[in-house]
């Protein structure tokens, strides 16, 4: 009679699978765990997103990651990160939802794993014809907070073999903590906001409200009167200068900025700007001088957004000057890059000050008594600028002049992998 074995078969585990490298699955998820944290402590959403990307690219061994979320108010899908790409070169790509694999898995709550996206019928190659890159494959996974999609997360073109179990297994994980952090990074940034926004907009509206009810006083003269009817109109003004810089605020700090790039002449754009200070300059009495190399080729952004920089900084240059001083504006070109200054001979800026200057509603000690502003347009400008590629900064003796620089990219970067 033979005899038959009555032990149970011993588990498979992970090291017993065929074609899976255990050590290197280990080494993932240790990274995996390390991110996480990193991940829940950051509340700004761009720098959030592109964490995010940079991780999923290096661990599924990816030439490139994208994330595309939903618009909250529009509900298109758009890119909002990508590896190596600036914020402004997404704008105006908008995945369709009906007819693309980045809808089909927002539509569906699943990932999706495309080997070869040219035998795939939900494969659309609008955004490759955009960027001249060809996409291979990709993986995709839902990015899923509170039992609601809002985007989805891809890894585009796997440097070796094809996406595999292990691939799909490491972007859930990392989807499954980015899309908390996302939420909650939004909602970090809206209560912030609100709570900063309810603080700067009381003391606007003590002064209206006092205002008012001195006007409705009988023994007030018509001096009186007319006094504080400019007291309303300058308080008024105010408000609505608030309201503009944190819808402002609000629009680039939650992602909802949208950005038009073209080529255009930048000579002309600085000329443009300062006619709009010309009269407040001249009625100071200051001297507006300007420095453009020859042969300066068109630069390749967002006008609009660059031209609500420069006036901002102008706009200060001019409010934080001596009587009789001067405005210099200059570019320099280096590479494929260009600085543009902004120099005043004003009383400058104290160095404990410096740190602080591009922080929301941060004024620098005693500067209110020389003129009025909301404390945002400095951090404002420097969004703008980061979200264009470039860096903003400034440097001051600290008795007397200062001067406010930023670098851009001249042209746009080269095209990198993104996925619809």
């Amino acid at each position: 009679m033979a005899r038959v074995s009555t032990s149970r078969p011993r588990r498979r585990t992970a090291k017993d699978q065929p074609g899976r490298d255990y050590p290197a699955l280990v080494k993932r998820m240790e990274r995996l765990i390390e991110i996480s944290h990193t991940l829940a402590s950051t509340l700004e959403q761009a720098k959030l997103l592109r964490q995010i990307v940079d991780v999923a690219r290096e661990l599924t061994g990816a030439e490139a990651s994208s994330i595309l979320l939903l618009d909250p108010t529009s509900d298109e899908l758009r890119f909002e990160a990508t590896t190596n790409m600036r914020a402004v070169d997404l704008e105006g790509i908008v995945v369709p939802r009906e007819a693309s694999i980045a809808g089909w898995i927002v539509s569906n709550s699943e990932p999706l794993s495309v080997a070869d996206t040219r035998a795939e019928p939900r494969w659309n190659p609008r955004v490759d014809e955009m960027t001249a890159f060809v996409t291979r494959s990709i993986l995709g996974v839902p990015l899923i907070a509170r039992d609601k999609t809002i985007g989805v997360l891809e890894a585009l073109n796997k440097r070796n073999g094809s996406f595999n179990q292990d691939d799909l297994t490491t972007l859930q994980w990392l989807a499954a903590h980015a899309a908390v952090a996302i939420v909650n990074a939004r909602l970090f940034q809206q209560s912030d906001l609100v709570a900063e926004m309810v603080h700067e907009l009381r003391t606007p509206l003590a002064a209206l409200m006092a205002a008012e009810n001195l006007l409705l006083r009988p023994e007030m003269t018509d001096e009186q009167r007319r006094e504080l009817v400019n007291t309303l109109q300058r308080e008024t003004g105010r408000l609505a200068q608030l309201t503009t810089d944190f819808l402002d605020m609000a629009r680039l700090e939650s992602g909802r900025a949208r950005f038009t790039v073209e080529r255009f002449d930048l000579s002309e754009l600085i000329a443009e700007c300062l006619d709009v200070l010309g009269p407040q300059a001249a009625e100071r009495k200051l001297e507006l001088t300007v420095e453009i190399p020859p042969g300066l080729p068109g630069l390749h952004t967002d006008r609009d957004k660059l031209k609500q920089v420069l006036l901002n900084l102008l706009t200060n240059a001019v409010k934080y000057n001596h009587t009789h001083g001067t405005v210099d504006v200059r570019v320099e070109s280096a590479g494929d890059r260009l600085r543009i200054s902004v120099a005043d001979t004003g009383r400058g800026i104290a160095p404990q000050a410096m740190a602080r200057l591009f922080e929301k509603f941060y004024r620098a000690p005693g500067s209110e008594r020389f003129a009025d502003g909301t404390g945002l347009g400095l951090p404002i400008a420097k969004r703008i600028v980061e979200a264009l590629g470039g860096e903003i900064g400034a440097r001051s003796s600290g008795t007397g002049g200062s001067t406010f620089y930023f670098d851009l990219p001249m042209g746009p970067l080269p095209a990198e992998p993104r996925a619809n």
